[in-house]
């Protein structure tokens, strides 16, 4: 009888913190949360009856950091005590919708002019991947943007990125010309001297099909890089024409 009166305080309480939670979300959105009272919050979702505070936790533990916890995948989730197949799939989902969004944002708009809702978009979905990533973003002859896919995946070399599935793919979706980026796990965005000649072989192979390339970005913690912005662009153009 005192322990099921104590479980039964224990219980009280834990429903008391998630309304609480759930309060303050609904006031002021995530402002002032914690990334663990994030994860919590989303946890408690799947999981109503049960303290999701210390599974949360052991999450950013593990993971390091609130994006990695997002970006990690059903086995390693369900690997973290408290965690199962339904607060795996509920973590994954929201990573999924959210990226979803921010790519609607995107959609039909002038990128090359406005590049503010592409940098978000591109931040959110390879910033923080623990692999590199090079994706495509397809414009029509208006530069708004068509789609946008990833292209490859794995360390970025001259032998892995091939010019031919990069022009069949722009091609595939129409596009009048294409935005890259890819992101560096390091968090350095300076790029390499490889991703400088990868730049250059596919500005040249567009440029013969007449596909324009506009940018190509690197993204990471420390920022990003423009070749764009760094004049790289530019000059590949003046070396095609010579």
């Amino acid at each position: 009888m005192r322990r099921t009166k104590e479980n039964l305080r224990t219980n009280k309480g834990q429903e008391g913190h998630r309304k609480r939670l759930r309060e303050r979300f609904l006031k002021s959105g995530l402002q002032g949360f914690h990334d663990y009272e994030v994860i919590e919050l989303l946890l408690s979702l799947n999981t109503p009856r049960k303290d999701c505070k210390k599974s949360a936790k052991l999450l950013l533990k593990r993971f390091k950091t609130f994006q990695a916890v997002l970006e990690a995948n059903n086995e390693s989730l369900c690997e973290i005590e408290g965690i199962g197949p339904a607060n795996s799939l509920g973590i994954r989902l929201i990573k999924e919708v959210s990226d979803r969004y921010l790519e609607s944002k995107i959609i039909s708009k002038d990128v090359v002019q406005n590049p503010g809702d592409l940098m978000e978009y591109l931040n959110q979905t390879i910033g923080h991947k623990t692999k590199e990533v090079f994706a495509g973003i397809f414009l029509d002859v208006k530069n708004r943007v068509l789609t946008s896919k990833i292209l490859f995946t794995g360390t970025l070399t001259t032998s892995s990125v091939y010019p031919r599935e990069v022009i069949i793919s722009a091609l595939q979706h129409n596009a009048a010309a294409v935005i890259f980026a890819h992101n560096h796990p390091s968090g350095d965005v300076e790029p390499s001297k490889s991703d400088i000649l990868i730049t250059k072989r596919l500005f040249f192979a567009l440029k013969y099909v007449g596909i324009i390339l506009h940018e190509h970005m690197i993204v990471g913690n420390e920022g990003f890089y423009s070749f764009a912005a760094k004049g790289l662009i530019s000059k590949f153009n003046r070396e095609f024409e010579e």
